[in-house]
C-alpha cells in the first residue's frame, strides 16, 4: 500500500484542490510504486520514491493540465527519480522482483514448476540491458502500450518494439536452454 505524501494546505490560486489532486492520482499511483520498486528493489525505497513523486506532481499542480498524460508524466519522473537514485549510490545490479504470479488450480508439480520458471525469468531479466528491463516492466507487467512507453522513455515506438522482441528472445532462448538441459 502507497503512502500518499502529506499536502499543505491548498492556496487560493491554485489550479484543483487536495481531493482532486488525489482523485487524479489515485488510478496510477500504484503503478508509480511498482515501477519504483522494480527499480530500487527497497520496498523502503520505493515508498520514498513515489511519495517524492507525488510531492513532485502536487507543486506542479498548476500546470498539470497542460499534459496530454499526467500518468505519463508520474511514470517518467519515478524512472529519472529512481535512476538517479541508483546513480548516486553507484548500484550496478537491480534484482528483478514479480510476486504476482499464483496458479491456484495447478497441482504442487506444477507450483513448483511455475515457481522454478518464474525464479528463472527473474535471473535472466536480471541480466538484460536496464532499457530493456524497463521496457519489459512497462509492457509485459504494467501492461502500457507502445506509445505510452516511448513517451516515458523518451524513445520512438519502433525503437522499443525492437528492444522488446530482443529482451524477449533473450528470455525464450534461455528457458527453453535452461528446461531442455540433460535431455537428449
Amino acid at each position: 500500500m502507497v503512502r500518499l505524501p502529506y499536502i499543505r494546505p491548498v492556496q487560493p490560486n491554485q489550479f484543483m484542490n487536495q481531493n482532486e489532486f488525489v482523485n487524479l492520482i489515485n488510478p496510477f499511483k500504484d503503478k508509480v510504486f511498482r515501477l519504483a520498486k522494480r527499480l530500487l528493489v527497497s520496498t523502503e525505497e520505493a515508498e520514498d520514491a513515489t511519495q517524492e513523486v507525488l510531492v513532485k506532481l502536487w507543486n506542479k499542480n498548476e500546470s498539470l493540465d497542460k499534459y496530454n498524460s499526467v500518468e505519463a508524466l508520474a511514470m517518467t519522473m519515478t524512472k529519472n527519480y529512481c535512476l538517479d537514485q541508483l546513480k548516486s549510490k553507484r548500484a550496478s545490479n537491480l534484482q528483478i522482483v514479480h510476486n504476482n504470479f499464483t496458479d491456484r488450480e495447478a497441482g504442487l508439480q506444477q507450483k513448483m514448476e511455475d515457481v522454478d520458471s518464474l525464479s528463472w525469468a527473474e535471473k535472466i531479466i536480471e541480466q538484460l540491458p536496464e532499457q530493456q528491463k524497463l521496457i519489459v516492466q512497462m509492457r509485459d507487467i504494467e501492461q502500457y502500450e507502445f506509445e505510452e512507453i516511448a513517451k516515458i522513455l523518451e524513445m520512438n515506438e519502433t525503437a522499443i518494439r525492437v528492444a522488446l522482441s530482443r529482451a524477449r528472445k533473450t528470455i525464450r532462448e534461455f528457458m527453453i536452454k535452461t528446461h531442455r538441459y540433460g535431455i537428449g
